[in-house]
C-alpha cells in the first residue's frame, strides 16, 4: 500500500511536471498582430487553472535571442541594489544637464521614474559602477538568455551581445515573481514595485518595455487572485517610434481575450525604449 502510495505521488507530480511544460500553439492570435501590421511572437504562461500550458504564437520565433533593450531594466535595477550602486528607491540621481531628446530623461531620477521613463543615463551609471566582470557573473548567475555582456560600442543591453528569448523572459520573470531569484528578498520585491503599470481592485499588471531600435518588447505578468499570467511579446518595430504603441496594443487585446486583463482598459503607448 505505501509503495502504490509513492508510485502514485511520482505519477501525480510528473503529470503535473508535464501539464506545466506543455505548449499550446496559438496560430489564431495571428489576427491581433495582422489588425497592427505587424510582425513578431508572443509567449502567454497562464497559472490561473491546474492545467498550465505555455501559450505560443509563432514558435520558432519565441525560441530566437533578441537584444532585451530596455526590459533589461527588471534585473539590472538588481544588479545595481546587490551591488550598492544604488540604495533605494528614494536615491535621487542628478541630471548633467545634457539634453537627451526626451523629456522624461532630461530630469533629476530615482528608480521609480528611471525605470517608468526607461531612463538610459542612470542604468549607465549603474553599469560603469558595477564593471562588467561582476556583471559578467551577475547575468551567469540568473541564467538570463545568452549571458554575455559584451559589446564594441553603447550599452551592452541595447547595442552589445546580450541577448534573450521571449522563452527565456517568462523563464526569468516566473522566478522574479516568486522570489526566487539569488538575491534579497526585498530587492526583488522593491523591483516588482518599480513594475506596476496598473491596477484594479482584484488585479496587477507589472511590466516594462523595450525597444532597441529594429525591435521592440513588452514583458510582464498580470496578478489575480486564482494566480498570475506572464506574457513576452517582440515584434519588428520597422517604423521606428510609431510602431511602438503596437507592443501594448497587441498584448493588451491576446490579454483581454483569454480574460486575463479586463474589457478596455487605457493604453500607454510609451516610447521609451
Amino acid at each position: 500500500m505505501r509503495i502504490f502510495a509513492i508510485l502514485f505521488s511520482i505519477f501525480s507530480l510528473a503529470t503535473f511536471a508535464h501539464a506545466q511544460e506543455g505548449t499550446l500553439e496559438r496560430s489564431d492570435w495571428r489576427k491581433f498582430f495582422s489588425e497592427f501590421q505587424a510582425k513578431g511572437t508572443i509567449v502567454v504562461a497562464d497559472e490561473r487553472q491546474a492545467d498550465r500550458a505555455m501559450l505560443v504564437f509563432d514558435p520558432v520565433r519565441s525560441k530566437k535571442r533578441y537584444s532585451p533593450a530596455s526590459t533589461f531594466k527588471i534585473p539590472h535595477t538588481l544588479f545595481a541594489l546587490d551591488a550598492g550602486a544604488v540604495r533605494d528607491e528614494f536615491q535621487i540621481f542628478r541630471w548633467d544637464g545634457v539634453n537627451r531628446g526626451f523629456a522624461g530623461h532630461n530630469q533629476d531620477q530615482d528608480l521609480r521614474s528611471a525605470m517608468r521613463n526607461s531612463t538610459v543615463w542612470v542604468y549607465e551609471l549603474f553599469a560603469k559602477e558595477i564593471g562588467d566582470d561582476k556583471a559578467r557573473r551577475y547575468l551567469k548567475k540568473i541564467d538570463y538568455g545568452n549571458a554575455d555582456p559584451s559589446t564594441s560600442n553603447g550599452d551592452y543591453w541595447i547595442e552589445g551581445s546580450l541577448a534573450i528569448s521571449a522563452q527565456e523572459q517568462i523563464a526569468f520573470l516566473r522566478k522574479l515573481y516568486r522570489n526566487e531569484l539569488p538575491f534579497r528578498v526585498e530587492h526583488q520585491r522593491l523591483v516588482k514595485d518599480l513594475m506596476i503599470v496598473e491596477a484594479g481592485r482584484n488585479w496587477i499588471l507589472r511590466a516594462k518595455t523595450g525597444w532597441e531600435g529594429r525591435m521592440g518588447w513588452w514583458v510582464g505578468w498580470v496578478e489575480w487572485p486564482t494566480g498570475s499570467v506572464f506574457f513576452a511579446l517582440n515584434i519588428d518595430t520597422p517604423n521606428r517610434m510609431d510602431d511602438l504603441f503596437k507592443r501594448e496594443a497587441i498584448v493588451r487585446a491576446i490579454l483581454r481575450s483569454i480574460e486575463a486583463l479586463p474589457p478596455n482598459p487605457a493604453v500607454n503607448s510609451d516610447a521609451a525604449r
